[in-house]
């Protein structure tokens, strides 16, 4: 039985991520330090091939493909995007801590929303649609390999929902310009709505030090169910 193949891609880093932000709806472009990181991957690791390109609409991802895909047009998907995280947006963790309604973001409860914001659930929701309709499209076209290109949080919400190995959101996080390859088997996938978690993107024989500033930049505290992306 045909498999397919999806690399699902973090974006690179924008300004407000070095900040520790939540950067959410704000359509920041990746920083200098953004796009010397992906480059960087890309010379030392490279990045695997695919048939086509969807990103989200926000503009550090779409950069981000560019980057990594010069030579591919890109689809955008609109429900790829990342959370709206309403009147947390822009705002650090640390300046947030005292907030009551952080504190309730941060307990994970699949309702709980930032004010003027997104829900847990309705942020899973859009992004999960927006998945299915690769999903489907793939297998419907025949396309074999994509790439995706999307945030933090997006990621996290596929791979819990879907993904094989089942983890819960925090185990899924990725630094910047990283992923992972899943594999879809359409038989699986029609009656289980589940997707193998075949490999790391960029595949990386890299270092503890090395690995360890990916990650650097991460804020100690955070909500997994839309994380700062």
């Amino acid at each position: 039985m045909k498999t397919y193949k999806i690399h699902m891609i973090r974006n690179g880093l924008t300004k407000g991520n070095l900040a520790g932000a939540y950067i959410g709806t704000t359509d920041e472009p990746l920083c200098p330090e953004g796009i010397a990181g992906i480059l960087d991957l890309k010379e030392k690791y490279g990045y695997p091939l695919a048939d086509h390109i969807f990103t989200s609409p926000l503009k550090r991802c779409q950069e981000t493909a560019r980057l990594i895909y010069p030579d591919f047009p890109t689809a955008i998907i609109g429900e790829l995007r990342e959370c709206d995280f309403g009147a947390f947006e822009g705002k650090t963790p640390d300046e947030l801590k005292i907030d009551p309604a952080y504190k309730a973001w941060l307990s994970g409860n699949a309702d709980a929303c930032p004010p003027n914001g997104e829900s847990n659930r309705a942020f899973a929701t859009r992004v999960l649609g927006g998945f299915c309709r690769i999903v489907d499209g793939m297998i419907a076209s025949g396309v074999q390999q994509t790439a995706v290109i999307t945030h933090g949080g997006a990621i996290m919400a596929i791979l819990a929902a879907y993904g094989v190995p089942q983890m819960p959101m925090s185990e899924w996080l990725t630094p910047a310009g990283c992923g992972y390859t899943v594999l879809i088997t359409p038989g699986l996938w029609a009656s289980h709505k589940k997707l193998e978690v075949y490999c790391d993107v960029p595949e990386l024989p890299m270092t503890n030090e090395e690995e360890a500033q990916l990650w650097d930049w991460y804020p100690e505290e955070t909500n997994t169910s839309g994380f700062l992306s």
